[in-house]
């Protein structure tokens, strides 16, 4: 059977490069106010479609955001389990269009990598999933629920929403969400801790308008100045995150993150510093970090000599495991505003909010796909953290506390995800579904390999 799917999924990788091409070309960024919201229901058709050929029975589900969700079934045959596969078909807007060679919305192939907006996050996994399947002989060896999400780049909540007041159409014994990656090309990976997220927006208000800085500067007190001191408090000399309350010297026991693939990976300009007291791993996926993603204040080409009277920020604040998000939204707000100097207004509004999540790493489930992973990938599976929240995972493990949860999937550093020029390398989508048919096979068996469920 091991040498027979290995076969049948790469047949399948052209039905996958035709399928990811037809995907792709759909702006589906969930935002209206850069795209139709047409083009992203006629992406949910699109996956609608390809779930109904793949063997499903499929329903399209309007979420309170107003996105549509994509929900395809096939029972378990008589003692064997149902495992949940999700991915997302929206994806981030595809930003400076003069950073992209050709235009994102077309799948092109240099260097033996396939580019263009949602190459990998996430229709690249979802092309993966559907790889997996088709490679499976029929009937599946296992009862699968497939969902797909129309807003999740957004964070507006709709499919968490869904979860709440639907559980049943989520329930599984396995979920594997299909929207992380491996640490590096080639090195198969679970993602087994995401950090929560609470986001602010800090606005600085100290005189009715902007007003001359010749008549007024130095006695005017200038609400720009006044908010880069209160954004300077979140950092200290090491680069460590401040927020009173808040530790900051949790530390991560799973694979490393060497600093030279770290410069790598993010690209850190030779001479500029890795932030952070601990190591990389540590700083990335065990300690908070608040991040300031956003200034409003005048462009310097557009600068007058003025003091400004209003500045505003948006201030991202990542929250490790084991800490609660909104008590740790609560301390940023806090902190922001005890640190506004010559008394100075300071207003803080709440925004985004997600709770942390740890998968667990003792489980079948688990053991079951680090064998499954190991025979696709020829070497063992490690497990890494992911610095972005993904709320659905604790949303899932709400509403169904004795499935085990795991996120896997074909991203790794190259992929530059969410950025001009993203990309997939086809051999990852090749290989993750080998991994993952291996799994469902061996879930389906009445003796599976030990650590099955």
């Amino acid at each position: 059977m091991t040498e027979h799917l290995a076969a049948a999924v790469a047949d399948h990788m052209a039905r996958a490069r035709a399928d990811l091409e037809a995907l792709v070309a759909f702006r589906s960024v969930a935002d209206e106010r850069i795209v139709p919201r047409e083009e992203c229901h006629a992406a949910a058709d699109a996956v609608t479609g390809l779930f109904r050929e793949v063997g499903l029975d499929v329903e399209q589900v309007e979420t309170s955001d107003g996105s549509r969700a994509v929900l395809g079934t096939s029972p378990a045959p008589p003692g064997a389990p149902t495992v949940l596969l999700y991915s997302h078909y929206d994806v981030q807007p595809p930003g400076d269009l003069a950073e992209w060679d050709g235009s994102p919305w077309e799948l092109v192939e240099r260097s033996g990598r396939w580019y263009a907006r949602g190459a990998a996050d996430c229709k690249g996994n979802l092309v993966m999933l559907l790889t997996a399947l088709r490679a499976l002989p029929r009937p599946w060896p296992v009862g699968v629920r497939m969902v797909c999400d129309g807003s999740e780049e957004m964070s507006t909540g709709g499919i968490e929403r869904l979860v709440q007041d639907r559980p049943e159409l989520f329930s599984a014994d396995l979920m594997l969400i299909a929207d992380s990656g491996n640490i590096e090309q080639g090195v198969p990976t679970a993602t087994v801790s995401l950090r929560g997220t609470g986001s602010v927006v800090v606005t600085v208000r100290t005189l009715d308008g902007p007003v001359h800085s010749g008549m007024f500067g130095g006695a005017a007190p200038d609400a720009l100045a006044a908010l880069v001191h209160v954004l300077a408090t979140l950092r200290d000399e090491h680069g460590d995150t401040t927020v009173d309350g808040l530790g900051s010297d949790g530390t991560w026991a799973g694979a490393d993150y060497p600093v030279d693939r770290f410069r790598r990976d993010a690209g850190v300009l030779d001479g500029a510093p890795v932030l952070g007291s601990g190591s990389v791993a540590d700083t990335l996926w065990a300690r908070p970090a608040a991040t300031i993603l956003a200034i409003d204040a005048p462009r310097v080409a557009e600068a007058t000599a003025a003091v400004q009277g209003t500045a505003r920020a948006m201030v991202n604040l990542r929250v490790p495991p084991g800490q609660d998000a909104a008590e740790a939204q609560r301390l940023l707000v806090e902190h922001l505003e005890a640190a506004a100097p010559w008394g100075v207004e300071v207003e803080v509004e709440p925004r985004t909010l997600g709770q942390p999540f740890a998968a667990r790493t003792d489980g079948p489930a688990f053991a079951a796909l680090a064998v499954a992973m190991e025979s696709a990938f020829g070497q063992p599976l490690t497990t890494v953290g992911q610095g972005g929240a993904i709320p659905l995972c604790s949303r899932l493990h709400e509403a169904h506390p004795d499935a085990e949860i795991l996120l896997f999937g074909v991203e790794e550093p190259a992929c530059r995800i969410h950025s001009p020029g993203e990309s997939v390398d086809p051999r990852e989508i090749e290989r993750t579904a080998y991994g993952l048919a291996l799994l469902l096979d061996s879930l389906g068996h009445p003796h599976p390999h030990p650590g099955a469920i």
